[in-house]
């Protein structure tokens, strides 16, 4: 019988493993540790798994730290879900990340592979995103601190982020370096007014509540969107809120909201309406502008979106006479970027909103060589389609962080184009896919583009080039 709430004591972090975790060796066991620690702490861990090779835990005390650390910038670091990598300079963040993606291309993949293009890290590390969604809650999260002052665990609103795995509590922030302002003058504004005007904020457990969700979107063209959820209508209570946020910020370009009476906080199956602006904002990548509105995808880091869409453009290696198919096109960001340069893009997508947006984008662009198509990939694509649109010189996939649907590895095989760029944002799941395409295709070029400074995630992209079978 295995001990429980075992405490390892003054081990030393030696590196980084997948989705985060720092990494240890004890006793010839690998550990993964959670608790934001650097490579060349010294901590104690207390083990949640603990198995014969390896084991899981999360570091409980840092005896020392390591030189490479550096004073988070956040006042939330820590509690906060967001920003794990706040102490490590960001240089060594894009090392850490450009050896993920070799670690997952080599060890899952399996794969042989040209020498990795160095990372592309961001111009911006903060103030980077486009988007962020926050939560009101009635149930704000305090620290351990915080209810030894109050010597009770008081209730108390908040508009926030969630914490990791306690779904009812919320960070009340203050301010975020994640977007550009005027995202802490518009949340500041909406909360100070919502508690001097006794709006109730929404409990999660009980579903009651009026205020759900404060949704921003800022663009680089300098337009901004602001996207007030709520429960229930209630006309006098929204329209004095909205017309106060517009008075304090009068940066906003438009404003929606959105009546939300559902348990979840999804609005894509809701209709969200305008309320001053044109209900929408336009975002610019190169010389392209795409309308983006509430329910729309847009990658979340303009900046280095069009970095990654340039990479990917380069790997595709067009000459102007090239049929591109482009799947998971969401609203034809990539399809559109890369249209110049192609004889024709034929974009597939399995929500049709995001093809109503993408033809909508293509035409507002004046690209005539993009045709967009709602649906499966599998069943779209069989021999009437190719006959009436042609086989694909080029493949452009981009799919979510749990890859591609094996039946679909199945269709690029049976396609067979000749070039297949794959852009990622799993690595751990594009090897696997990657080594199911290896039986005809070989990894020629890796990219990977960092769009998510301070945290573990990567962007990767592949370039596959369909090999040469001697006859």
């Amino acid at each position: 019988m295995r001990k429980k709430n075992v405490v390892l004591e003054k081990v030393p972090v030696s590196a980084y493993a997948a989705e985060g975790k720092a990494l240890a060796r004890k006793d010839g066991k690998v550990i993964f540790i959670e608790g934001g620690v650097v490579p060349g702490d010294v901590v104690d861990i207390r083990l949640s798994k603990n198995k014969k090779d390896w084991a899981e835990g999360k570091a409980i005390h840092i005896h020392s730290y390591s030189s490479q650390r550096v004073k988070p910038f956040c006042e939330h670091f820590g509690t906060c879900g967001g920003c794990k990598w706040q102490m490590l300079p960001y240089s060594l963040q894009l090392e850490y990340k450009q050896q993920q993606v070799e670690d997952h291309l080599r060890r899952i993949g399996k794969l042989q592979f040209p020498p990795i293009a160095s990372i592309l890290g961001g111009q911006h590390s903060t103030r980077y995103r486009n988007k962020l969604e926050f939560t009101f809650s009635n149930k704000a999260y305090l620290t351990d601190e915080e209810i030894a002052r109050e010597g009770t665990i008081p209730r108390r609103n908040a508009l926030g982020f969630h914490i990791p795995r306690l779904f009812d509590k919320v960070l009340d922030i203050h301010t975020c370096h994640l977007q550009d302002e005027p995202v802490n003058k518009i949340r500041n504004t909406v909360r100070e007014y919502a508690l001097a005007n006794d709006l109730s904020f929404y409990d999660i457990r009980a579903q009651q509540g009026w205020l759900r969700n404060l949704v921003v979107r800022i663009c680089t063209t300098g337009e901004v969107m602001v996207n007030l959820v709520i429960n229930h209508e209630d006309e006098p209570a929204r329209k004095a809120l909205l017309d106060h946020l517009l008075a304090a910020v009068p940066d906003i370009t438009t404003i929606v909201y959105t009546i939300n009476p559902k348990k979840n906080d999804s609005i894509f199956d809701l209709e969200p309406r305008v309320y001053y602006g044109k209900g929408y904002v336009e975002e610019q990548l190169e010389e392209f502008v795409f309308k983006i509105g509430p329910k729309s995808f847009f990658q979340t880091n303009t900046y280095q979106g069009t970095v990654l869409y340039q990479v990917t453009r380069e790997f595709a290696g067009l000459t102007g006479t090239e049929i591109v198919y482009d799947l998971y096109c969401g609203t034809g960001s990539i399809g559109i970027f890369v249209s110049r340069k192609a004889a024709k893009v034929i974009g597939i997508e399995l929500v049709k909103e995001a093809i109503d947006d993408a033809r909508e984008n293509a035409a507002r662009n004046k690209v005539n060589n993009a045709t967009f198509f709602a649906g499966d990939v599998v069943d779209i694509c069989d021999d009437n389609f190719f006959a009436q649109h042609g086989q694909p010189d080029v493949v452009i996939t981009d799919p979510p962080r749990a890859g591609m649907h094996e039946k679909l590895v199945s269709k690029l095989l049976q396609i067979a184009a000749p070039k297949i760029v794959y852009v990622s944002c799993n690595p751990a799941t594009q090897a696997r896919d990657l080594a199911l395409l290896s039986e005809l295709y070989s990894v020629t070029k890796v990219q990977p583009v960092d769009m998510f400074p301070h945290t573990h995630h990567i962007e990767n992209v592949v370039l596959l080039e369909k090999k040469t079978i001697a006859k």
